[in-house]
């Protein structure tokens, strides 16, 4: 009897170590994008660093996402519990659009490392280059509405509204064909309480990110 239980929880081991995947997650596409975000002084840059991630055994296994500059020593870790993740035309991606260094340093320019960590211990490591310019191409844009009139001030190739409902809540976003019109011409959902202007220039990677202003 006792060596039937011996086999059977041998069995048992074998079973369960066999029914876990052992492969190691792939980072199979990932970029690394400076964001101005508005501060009153100047604005405060931010990195948006986002990958698509592929593990077998699906998101749900990954664990954690860190980020290394190596040539300055410095290092970010976004844990599962902690990044964004979504969907785009059905491909998911994972990051962070908060990382940031000290508010008087420029974000390194230069080589970067990502390492994808699953919840069995496995990983695997990309390098991806930020070489965005020492300063913005383009002055900071801005976003006025009033009595139902919008008014974006930018010089920037791509802008885009970006819509909150009344609890600050992310809706949709819109993307701008004109710099000033009529608000209820964008036919914006009837939630939408608030927006902010998303300013990008993609040959760069660069992007300005404005203050929500109230839909009057």
């Amino acid at each position: 009897m006792r060596a039937a239980l011996v086999v059977l929880c041998a069995a048992a081991f074998f079973v369960s170590l066999f029914s876990c995947s052992r492969t190691e997650p792939k980072i199979a596409y990932g970029f690394i994008e400076l964001v101005y975000y508005q501060s009153p002084e100047k604005p405060q840059e931010r990195f948006s660093f986002f990958i698509i991630p592929d593990d077998d055994d699906g998101i749900e296994n990954l664990e954690a996402l860190y980020l290394y500059n190596d040539r300055e020593q410095l290092r970010w870790l976004i844990k599962s519990d902690d990044w964004v993740s979504f969907t785009q035309d059905g491909t998911t991606w994972i990051g962070s659009r908060s990382i940031a260094i000290s508010e008087d340093e420029i974000l390194p320019r230069g080589q970067y490392r990502a390492v994808l960590i699953n919840k069995g211990g496995e990983k695997s490591e990309r390098n991806f280059s930020f070489d965005a310019p020492e300063e913005s191409r383009f002055p900071f844009p801005s976003l006025e509405i009033s009595e139902s009139r919008y008014t974006v001030n930018s010089n920037w190739p791509e802008n885009r509204l970006v819509c909150y409902d009344g609890e600050g809540n992310y809706v949709s976003t819109v993307n701008l064909d004109s710099l000033s019109g009529f608000v209820p011409d964008l036919n914006l959902p009837s939630s939408v309480r608030t927006a902010a202007l998303w300013a990008e220039d993609a040959l760069y990677f660069t992007s300005a990110f404005t203050d929500v202003t109230a839909l009057n």
